[in-house]
């Protein structure tokens, strides 16, 4: 069997067209002509060996073959700019004081620290996983450089929109619900200790749907709320992120349930701009947030958000 060795560029290209959804977009993002970016894809087709896209409508969707090989092509694209950033960022010091909401803290967290601190040993990270409140009131206090959280509305005096993900209600993954809207029975509801966003929209969203509902299971932690929805002590709402494997996401229609809105990913800065340390985690955390996130269906990246792209899923 040959030897493929697979160009970083035509990579890069093949990326950043899934990323825009667009390859018009991409040609104009990377500096190079529609019919350049086209040839590129065309090599990445010739040395993977077989067809990487489909036609779909008007416009092109990946092959399963596709949907590998852009899962590889992120990979290869992340460790070729963490070893560049490895041999000239590691003049980096200091310390950075991050904060993540809950549903991004094993699922993103492990992977954002993981790079980081093989680019730049010398940088201490302090790291806190906790609710939506408490993030905003350490950055505001400047006990956190950066915080990832669920928009509530509330803007802190630099805050970027990142993305914008759908809210699903949550059940059971053993498919067995024990309540329907036409049961005549209120909703038991398994939530967050209050304040809790996620708690309000659903009391909010069933209250408009002229849903009764009751708490049925109070937690202070997610793992908790996962325990709780696994047993069928009631249903929740969450966004389809970071999801066990004991939980699944209902249908739209599925027991009844209202439809949902969505939800904003915002990114809480303790200032402007911030040391040289900061804004290198907040953009390795941000291209980890476009990767899970583009996985996400009916969810998008804003192009406004610093060094990201529009993403449809």
């Amino acid at each position: 069997m040959r030897k493929v060795i697979f160009d970083l560029d035509v990579l890069r290209s093949f990326v950043t067209g899934m990323d825009l959804g667009s390859y018009a977009k991409a040609a104009d993002r990377l500096g190079r002509s529609t019919s350049a970016i086209s040839a590129q894809l065309k090599k990445l087709e010739e040395q993977a060996g077989t067809p990487i896209f489909r036609k779909a409508g008007r416009g092109l969707a990946l092959t399963d073959a596709g949907e590998r090989m852009l899962g590889y092509a992120r990979r290869l694209l992340d460790l070729n700019d963490e070893a560049a950033t490895a041999l000239h960022g590691t003049e980096l010091e200091g310390w950075v004081r991050l904060g993540l909401q809950e549903d991004f803290g094993e699922t993103l967290l492990p992977d954002v620290l993981g790079r980081f601190a093989r680019a730049h040993p010398k940088v201490r990270i302090e790291a806190r996983v906790v609710r939506n409140a408490e993030l905003v009131e350490r950055v505001t206090s400047g006990k956190l450089d950066l915080a990832l959280a669920w928009s509530d509305g509330f803007r802190t005096a630099y805050t970027d929109r990142i993305a914008e993900v759908p809210l699903c209600w949550v059940g059971p993954a053993n498919g067995v619900l024990h309540w329907h809207a036409d049961s005549g029975e209120v909703m038991p509801l398994a939530s967050l200790e209050a304040p809790c966003l996620l708690r309000n929209i659903a009391t909010k969203t069933l209250d408009r749907a002229g849903i009764g509902w009751r708490i049925s299971f109070v937690s202070p932690s997610l793992g908790g709320l996962w325990a709780a929805t696994a047993a069928g002590l009631g249903l929740t709402l969450r966004t389809p992120l970071g999801l066990p494997p004991k939980v699944r996401q209902l249908t739209p229609d599925e027991a009844g349930l209202p439809s949902l809105p969505t939800l904003d990913l915002v990114l809480h800065r303790a200032e402007t701009e911030g040391s040289p340390a900061t804004e290198r985690l907040a953009s390795i955390m941000l291209q980890a947030v476009r990767q899970t996130i583009g996985t996400v269906p009916h969810s998008r990246i804003f192009e406004d958000a610093p060094g990201h792209d529009v993403v449809m899923a």
